[in-house]
């Protein structure tokens, strides 16, 4: 794409008192355990160990209104409640780290500077329902990550934090990371648990549900890397402090990957809620327009989610807000377009990697996403015809909400979002046969 994301904290430099996920995210030590535990690591997992029952950490996290991080913003503790206490088959945790959605790079962050933080809330999770073997399924690009978590691992076994009788509690526990293939497919839940079993990667039907018959037809929760890493937090503070950052609905801290054509791309951790356009235009956070550019267009929540237009960007960061603009939180990855991007050859982009990324499972996603990628490109190429973009559009409908997962309407919601905020320049490139705007840009 058209964004290069870099690691900041410039959260903390802007006075947040409550920064926690990304509090010693710069200490270039923080991936030992060493430097973890002098940070207070692995605190709450001792605490969980020796006073806590399995049903007092899920009420913690149900109270402190955690919701999943990876897009679907279901309430996590009320996910792990959804496990058969009755069931005698093994329960598992999955750590989803397929980090694939463009314009995402939190969970990466996450893994390569405070690996520990990501194990140690994996850990209460698994202890949370009753799992002695939990995995960590990281995507197939991420050897970096792959790394640090493999190192982090074997220095919490060597420590005591993972195996036999952790901590003399009478708990096991073990813990395996696997690498995926490099399949988008893969982040959605049950495509993750078909890989991890040695299947090709491709969602299941539901129900049932990943909760009563998942991996190995048993008791599954697969949780995203940055709602694990927030559960340590939440112990140590108590969820009624959790719950008292962010908004009424949207609770705690989110971290958001901003990038493309601003000032200060990077990755930042602010409270839900926080203002879009006080994200992309304080100096503190993105600083304003590259080149001081006119902006015409956002992406507020990885390139699955709807457009914002300028005038849409005053609204909070959290998922009611984002709604009611017609958009959805998503991943929390925020792309800024210029104004002299072509909003035709950006579509072109996006719907070449959901077309690729398809697994070929559902005949609309399938089959639509070509049609839609081969009318685009036609489009593009200053080869459009009258009715293409109606074209388009019947092909996006009958498309949205026919697939067994989402991807098939992450490929066109920001293909009808475009359409409906940018029409004319969708008309200009089929009348005129090239962009509306001047654009730097190449097309091939």
């Amino acid at each position: 794409m058209f964004y290069s994301p870099v690691i900041t904290n410039a959260a903390e430099a802007a006075g947040h008192k409550d920064l926690h996920l990304f509090k010693y995210i710069e200490d270039p030590q923080q991936h030992k355990i060493e430097t973890y535990e002098a940070h207070g690591g692995y605190k709450a997992w001792k605490k969980v160990l020796k006073g806590m029952s399995a049903d007092q950490v899920i009420e913690e996290v149900k109270k402190s209104g955690l919701r999943g991080r990876g897009g679907a913003g279901f309430p996590t503790g009320m996910k792990w409640g959804f496990v058969p206490k009755a069931s005698t088959k093994p329960r598992y945790l999955c750590c989803n780290a397929d980090e694939s959605e463009p314009g995402t790079c939190k969970d990466r962050v996450l893994m390569e500077r405070d690996p520990h933080g990501v194990i140690e809330g994996m850990a209460i999770s698994a202890y949370a329902i009753d799992c002695h073997l939990m995995f960590i399924y990281i995507r197939g690009e991420f050897d970096h990550c792959r790394e640090r978590m493999e190192q982090a691992m074997d220095e919490a076994y060597a420590r005591g934090h993972l195996g036999k009788n952790i901590n003399g509690s009478g708990y096991d526990l073990e813990m395996i990371v696997h690498t995926g293939g490099g399949a988008y497919i893969c982040g959605e839940e049950t495509a993750l648990l078909n890989s991890i079993e040695g299947e090709r990667g491709m969602s299941r039907m539901r129900p049932p549900f990943p909760a009563i018959e998942g991996l190995y037809a048993c008791p599954t929760i697969v949780n995203n890397v940055e709602s694990l890493a927030s559960v340590p937090h939440i112990i140590n503070r108590g969820g009624d402090w959790y719950a008292s950052l962010g908004t009424e609905k949207s609770k705690g801290t989110k971290i958001f990957s901003l990038s493309g054509h601003v000032k200060r791309p990077g990755n930042y951790e602010v409270e839900m809620g926080f203002n879009l356009k006080k994200l992309i235009f304080d100096p503190e956070y993105g600083g304003g327009m590259l080149d001081d550019k006119k902006l015409k267009g956002v992406i507020p929540g990885g390139a699955s989610t709807p457009f914002l237009t300028p005038d849409m960007i005053d609204v909070g960061l959290d998922y009611e807000a984002l709604q009611t603009v017609g958009s959805m939180l998503g991943s929390g990855a925020i792309i800024v377009i210029n104004e002299d991007a072509c909003i035709v050859w950006v579509i072109k982009k996006l719907i070449h990697f959901f077309r690729h990324e398809s697994c070929g499972k559902c005949t609309p996603c399938r089959e639509g996403t070509g049609w839609l990628e081969k009318i685009i490109n036609r489009i593009e190429l200053g080869q459009g015809q009258p009715g293409d973009i109606e074209k388009i559009e019947d092909v996006c409908g009958n498309i949205l909400g026919r697939t067994i997962c989402p991807l098939g309407d992450a490929a066109v919601m920001p293909i009808q979002s475009a359409i409906k905020q940018w029409r004319d320049e969708w008309l200009y490139h089929i009348e005129h046969k090239k962009c509306m705007v001047k654009t730097n840009f190449e097309f091939k």
